[in-house]
């Protein structure tokens, strides 16, 4: 019995190596009829644990998103588009989403805000052609604004 037990181990692994998609629909169908013996459990905990890190990379590259577009609308007016305004809209509308299907997010958001200051002046740089020193050295903007609908730099 244990000889078959590894093999089924074995399979799942390449099964998850192969064919992530059947992979995953064998998994659920096994924890569904509760054989919990069968389960490629090394490979599901990754998952799980890879979930909770792609949820918060993707929080914290929608909020540097924003940053970048506030940051480009307030010094940059002359150039200020549709297309910045829209990109500030979706990317709220991202954060929000996460935050209310995770609001334990919250958190991480509000570590993270301070964090991903560095990467925003870079990146703003890059989007700009302005030099690092033409942006503040701590960000202009509280959290709340950031994530506020209404909320559009001067």
């Amino acid at each position: 019995m244990e000889t078959a037990m590894s093999s089924l181990k074995a399979h799942s692994r390449t099964l998850y190596d192969t064919d992530y998609l059947q992979w995953i629909e064998t998994t659920v169908k096994k924890l569904q009829s509760h054989d919990y013996a069968n389960v490629d459990w090394e490979n599901l905990i990754e998952e799980i644990a890879d979930m909770g890190r792609s949820e918060r990379r993707s929080l914290k590259s929608n909020l540097i998103v924003i940053l970048v577009h506030l940051f480009k609308w307030q010094f940059q007016p002359e150039n200020r588009s549709g297309s910045w305004e829209g990109s500030i809209i979706e990317h709220r509308r991202r954060v929000k989403e996460d935050l209310d299907d995770s609001p334990s997010l919250k958190s991480y958001l509000e570590n993270v805000f301070i964090e991903c200051y560095a990467q925003v002046v870079k990146q703003a740089k890059a989007e700009t052609g302005l030099s690092v020193e033409s942006f503040p050295v701590r960000c202009p903007y509280q959290l709340a604004e950031v994530t506020n609908d209404e909320f559009l730099p001067q």
